[in-house]
């Protein structure tokens, strides 16, 4: 009996072994599968936190010092003061994707919070970035406050602008480090003066600033806007501090890395080069907190980001503001030793302490 040769189609259904509806049903899965891949990859508005890199402050890199004091007697160090940082994903500067967040989610050293909570909608990465390097100024000069202050060497201070924000009225002349020398022929002798006199003054006003910038007195007119967040307040955008200046020179080297939080390792890093005592005896401390002149210390953000990263890096006491505590509280790795401080005379006698073996006040580690 003839026996009949399959056409075309039929071969290579049968090659293939699918017949119409299994194709339908298998172009509706691969299309069902490639949407769930499309969706496991699109940004989500979340920002992930996790530990970031160390830096030793009183090391160096590629053999220059990130902390450098010249033109006064210095003394050798040894060992590690490591400021710590935390690596951010997603929000302004990039997206973070739904397997990423799941990623941290489950991670013990990881947090993932809502991008709101941290970034107003409508920040660029460009203004981020801008913002913490202002912000990494103003704690390094706070820093120097602080150590001097703490060491009682005199330093002259002065009146400067730690920051200037690009697309407001003391952007298109003002420079940071510029000092504010008198607004409207009114001499400035502290940053508030500077605030309450733009204060007094409705929006729109022209103020005549006087400005030394590189040893030269300057004249500049600047008319004050709306604050875009604060309605009805005048400002001219730019951010006040105090600058000491004593009769050597410190200089920081660091690049790449924004916040206020290492504002407390900078200032004990100055401490341990200008005082004959190796202040951590060589042993691996580290730490983060805002610094103000006076030597208090504030709270920061990423406390247990910090902890990881500074427990990764093999530091064996971290200092930190006392606040955080509580937050810490289950997160402290162990082997590591926490303490809390409020000032920062109570943070060189912590690694005091605890180089020379004494109890030390600390957060309880987790179990």
């Amino acid at each position: 009996m003839a026996r009949r040769i399959p056409g075309p189609r039929e071969w290579r259904e049968h090659v293939h072994g699918i017949g119409p509806r299994a194709r339908v049903a298998l172009v509706s899965a691969t299309s069902l599968a490639a949407l769930v891949t499309v969706a496991l990859l699109l940004p989500v508005p979340y920002v992930k936190l996790a530990p970031g890199p160390t830096f030793n402050v009183i090391g160096e890199s590629d053999g220059e010092p990130f902390l450098s004091i010249t033109g006064t007697t210095t003394y050798p160090v040894s060992g590690n003061l490591d400021m710590t940082t935390v690596r951010e994903s997603g929000g302004p500067r990039g997206g973070l994707t739904f397997v990423e967040a799941i990623g941290a989610w489950f991670s013990t050293a990881d947090a993932v919070v809502p991008r709101e909570l941290i970034y107003p909608d409508d920040i660029t990465g460009d203004e981020v970035r801008q913002r913490q390097a202002r912000l990494f100024s103003t704690s390094e000069s706070d820093a120097i406050g602080a150590a001097l202050n703490y060491l009682e060497i005199p330093a002259t201070t002065e009146v400067v602008l730690t920051a200037v924000f690009d697309d407001a009225p003391a952007g298109q002349s003002l420079q940071p480090r510029d000092q504010v020398v008198a607004i409207d022929g009114i001499a400035i002798e502290q940053p508030s003066d500077v605030v309450d006199a733009i204060q007094a003054e409705p929006i729109g006003t022209t103020f005549v600033f006087d400005i030394e910038r590189d040893g030269e007195l300057i004249e500049v007119e600047i008319t004050s806007e709306e604050n875009p967040d604060r309605p009805g307040s005048p400002y001219i955008g730019a951010m006040v501090g105090i600058y000491f200046t004593p009769d050597f020179d410190i200089d920081f080297t660091l690049q790449d890395v924004g916040g206020p939080s290492a504002g407390l390792m900078f200032a004990t890093g100055i401490i341990d080069k200008l005082t004959p005592e190796d202040l951590t005896g060589g042993g691996h401390v580290a730490g983060t907190g805002t610094i103000k002149p006076d030597g208090s210390v504030g709270p920061i953000g990423g406390i247990r980001q910090k902890l990881a990263g500074a427990r990764n890096a093999g530091a064996e006491l971290f200092v930190m503001p006392e606040r955080h505590c509580v937050e810490a509280a289950g997160h402290i790795p162990n082997g590591l030793t926490v303490v809390p401080v409020a000032t920062l005379d109570d943070t060189v006698d912590a690694i005091r302490s605890w180089v020379a073996g004494e109890p030390t006040v600390s957060c309880p580690a987790q179990d």
